[in-house]
């Protein structure tokens, strides 16, 4: 098979995969909305079959290339949405048990493959001299994968910041009651409500409506592994690209525009961290800071890429 026809192929099931990872999130907004465990299966299934040719499509990409295919932005979207893929069924699915996310977690994959359609779409090419290295492969799978499992853990947190809202008007509003029912000790301003912990169908008590979305405890916990997950991760490949800089530019670290705003990115999420675990941060307080992380690795992966000039440019 030529190098043409392996990279039509690649591109074909690329698209086959984003089609089927938007059918996965519309069966799993069916199940939220209908909760039907058929679409629950659908949305799996659906989940695994849009994995299998996000993969087939990175490794016909390297064989059309040549190379290991994460030299470009069109290529570095493929791989994190497999990843991110990945992260969700083995993390969320497999060992939370939750099934109300996917239809979340596949919208921003959906948006990541989008993107890489409609404005970083190359065909294979050689790299550029900086970026013959085998440290690249090492620096830039660390990177996708720290992004995907931090862009996630940021998908959960906004949606645990939609639902402690809807739980705390529920609360309020049960408070107002007379008399009111028994909900256990004072309310934190900050914290997820102390409700009981659940999965797809959280208990709140007899006169407190299920909602769609798992208890926001289980929300903010899951946002907190995965962000926790990520970080080390985003470390250890910072460290790998300095390395690599000393080898391709003479210098660990120049503070160019990419450089900058991954340290950014990686202070914010240890502050996030270190709120967590030393000043006992949960809930509101602690779901600001990783949004604003959430930004700051947007601009990354993104404004860099795109807008702001820098050596580590990499958009085609």
């Amino acid at each position: 098979m030529s190098t043409d026809e392996l990279a039509r192929w690649s591109r074909d099931l690329f698209t086959v995969a984003l089609f089927v990872y938007i059918a996965a999130m519309l069966a799993s907004f069916a199940f939220v909305a209908f909760r039907r465990r058929s679409m629950a299966r659908l949305s799996t299934v659906l989940g695994v079959v849009g994995l299998t040719a996000n993969v087939v499509s990175i490794v016909l990409r390297a064989a059309a290339a040549g190379r290991t295919p994460w030299g470009n932005m069109y290529e570095y979207s493929s791989m994190l949405a497999a990843m991110a893929v990945a992260a969700y069924l083995i993390g969320v699915e497999w060992r939370s048990k939750i099934r109300t996310l996917g239809g979340f977690a596949y919208a921003f994959v959906v948006f990541s493959m989008a993107m890489a359609v409609l404005f970083f779409y190359v065909g294979p090419q050689d790299l550029l001299p900086a970026l013959n290295s085998y440290w690249r492969q090492i620096h830039v799978t660390s990177m996708i994968t720290a992004t995907s499992v931090l862009g996630l853990g940021c998908v959960f947190t906004i949606l645990f910041l939609i639902k402690e809202r809807s739980e705390r008007r529920q609360v309020s509003m049960l408070a107002q009651q007379d008399p009111p029912p028994i909900m256990g000790g004072a309310i934190d301003a900050d914290a997820p409500p102390d409700f009981a912990p659940g999965a797809d169908e959280p208990v709140l008590g007899p006169s407190v409506r299920r909602g769609v979305l798992p208890a926001s405890g289980v929300l903010d916990h899951l946002a907190y592994r995965f962000i926790a997950l990520g970080f080390p991760i985003w470390t250890f490949g910072t460290i790998c690209g300095a390395i690599w800089a000393q080898g391709a530019w003479g210098r660990y670290w120049g503070w160019d525009p990419k450089e900058t705003w991954s340290f950014i990115t990686w202070t914010i999420f240890a502050g996030y961290l270190h709120a967590r675990a030393t000043a006992g941060w949960r809930g509101r307080r602690a779901a600001v800071i990783a949004l604003v992380g959430f930004g700051s690795l947007f601009v990354t992966y993104y404004a860099v890429n795109l807008w702001i000039a820098s050596i580590h440019s990499y958009a085609t």
